[in-house]
């Protein structure tokens, strides 16, 4: 799911060596140690939560960092942040402080307080979750919510959507030796082309705005998460569709493949990718609060909301261009060659 990030300002982070040990650091807080596990990444970080014993909540959350990559991400996760210090009392109480940077096995980690809530991700592996329009419709309604308060309280400067960023210039290089490139590339250049007629703001960019990054507590979003591919002036445009793509990609992750996907008429797993296959192009309520979603986030921003397909294509290519994972990378591609294909017959 992971992006690369920015490294961070050396001058913004000590060396690993002047920082106190985080095993020293865990024992002197007295608070006793969940270990949530490391992230599937190749470059991989262990989160720990420091919990209360008197009141059996987490208080602290510690991203140990086990490469020099992983080091670098969390290096930039700290300089976000930082810089996140200054947002309105509403979205900053959900977006985890800077607490102290210690020491894990010769790398920087850092400290942060822990922000409230169950990952969204919790109630959306429920097999009756993603069946029920009312629970999905409830999910896009808390993050368009969320969404909305934090672009709107980062706002600067509009500029032509800026979708690219790298994407062209990384998808050439990483899928140099696939056939039809050439062809996809110029394709999403056209897309690219199509939204650039719009404007949008710069706001501060989470980068990674998916379930798994997305605390809810009665409704509402009540912390985002992992920070490190974050933007302090970026395309607000990105966060828009990075969430409704990922929520569309595992509609389809409980049927077995060649089933109808339980809730959704007409929508059929047989291939990566036919959750964002069917949000895009298919029939029902789904495609309907998705096309919506990305419709009523576009028309916020000040861009077409007719351009809700380039945005969400341009998203797709986005993945397939910064993602870690080179199998999930050249899974994008292919759906991204898909479904632009099927644009250009219309």
């Amino acid at each position: 799911m992971s992006t690369h990030a920015a490294i961070a300002a050396p001058s913004q982070v000590p060396a690993a060596d002047a920082l106190r040990g985080m095993w020293d650091y865990v024992r002197e807080s007295g608070l006793r140690v969940l270990v949530l596990g490391p992230s599937k990444d190749f470059n991989a970080k262990i989160t720990l939560l420091l919990v209360s014993p008197e009141r059996g909540r987490p208080l602290l959350a510690l991203k140990l960092p086990t490469t020099p990559l992983a080091e670098r991400a969390v290096e930039a996760e700290v300089r976000v942040l930082r810089e996140l210090d200054g947002l309105p009392h509403e979205v900053r109480r959900t977006v985890p402080r800077v607490v102290d940077l210690v020491e894990f096995e010769g790398r920087t980690a850092v400290v942060m307080t822990a922000v409230p809530g169950t990952p969204m991700t919790t109630s959306y592996l429920d097999w009756r979750h993603t069946r029920s329009a009312a629970r999905i419709g409830a999910d896009f309604a808390a993050v368009g919510e969320w969404l909305a308060h934090f672009q709107g309280s980062t706002m600067s400067k509009a500029q032509p959507v800026a979708m690219d960023a790298g994407v062209t210039s990384r998808l050439r290089s990483r899928f140099s030796g696939e056939q039809e490139l050439d062809s996809d590339l110029e394709r999403l250049t056209r897309v690219h082309r199509r939204l650039g007629h719009s404007q949008t703001p710069r706001t501060f960019v989470h980068g990674d705005l998916w379930c798994g990054n997305l605390l809810l507590d009665g409704g509402r979003v009540t912390g985002a998460v992992d920070w490190e591919y974050g933007s302090t002036c970026g395309e607000p445009v990105r966060d828009l569709v990075r969430f409704p793509l990922m929520y569309a990609l595992y509609l389809d992750r409980r049927t077995r493949p060649g089933r109808r996907v339980a809730g959704h008429t007409g929508f059929v797993a047989d291939s990566w990718g036919a959750g964002v296959a069917y949000a895009l192009d298919g029939r029902g309520w789904f495609p309907e609060l998705f096309r919506r979603f990305l419709q009523e986030g576009l028309t916020r921003l000040g861009a077409s909301p007719e351009r809700w397909r380039d945005a969400a294509l341009a998203g797709i290519a986005e993945a397939a261009a910064l993602t870690d994972d080179e199998a999930f990378a050249r899974c994008n591609l292919v759906l991204f060659r898909r479904l632009s294909k099927i644009e250009n017959a219309t």
